[in-house]
């Protein structure tokens, strides 16, 4: 299990080959994204006093990125969630978060991403969108988003942005989801 409490000392005593991207299809896989974006949210980044949560999570489904060891899921160590917006077919990313001792894998953002648009496609999206923190415009950008504008959420600069959705093909198996390979650090 992963220990948020001490996110600067994840002490991993092997090096996860593969993670496994999907819905969140076990209790303890949800209890384990929720404290990831506790940690991320409101320890980390302090946006948050306490929890992030909030009623957008009742009509949501969250999608988690696992390490995993002998091809099993262990532990989650990114999330993000997704859900329809007030507009017919609109639908929304937020809160995505990976841990800080993975994000040198570079790649579990994008898999979180590439999935809920994927997943959100698949439910009949329209047009999906996602209001991005400015420090990360330049990744959604890579991956065939449009800067619409520039807000200020919480009381930090973000950016209203759309995903093409051709980019992303629809995603019928959301709890299947796919495998994605370790990032090999030299």
């Amino acid at each position: 299990m992963l220990c948020i409490d001490h996110m600067s000392e994840l002490d991993l005593h092997y090096a996860p080959v593969e993670y496994l991207v999907r819905e969140a299809a076990q209790q303890w896989e949800r209890d384990e994204a929720m404290a990831l974006r506790r940690a991320v949210f409101c320890i980390e980044q302090g946006i948050f006093a306490r929890d992030d949560r909030d009623a957008t999570d009742d009509r949501s489904q969250l999608l988690v990125a696992m390490s995993c060891n002998g091809g099993m899921p262990e532990q989650v160590v990114g999330t993000v969630r997704i859900h329809r917006g007030e507009a017919a077919g609109e639908w929304w990313g937020s809160r995505l978060a990976v841990h800080p001792a993975f994000r040198s894998q570079g790649h579990l953002g994008v898999a979180l991403i590439r999935l809920a648009v994927s997943r959100a496609n698949a439910l009949g999206c329209a047009a999906f969108f996602a209001q991005v923190q400015m420090q990360n415009v330049p990744l959604f950008r890579k991956l065939g988003w449009q800067l619409l504008e520039e807000a200020t959420v919480h009381s930090r600069p973000h950016a209203r942005m759309q995903a093409d959705l051709g980019w992303y093909p629809p995603c019928h198996d959301p709890v299947s989801g796919f495998v994605t390979r370790a990032k090999v650090l030299a």
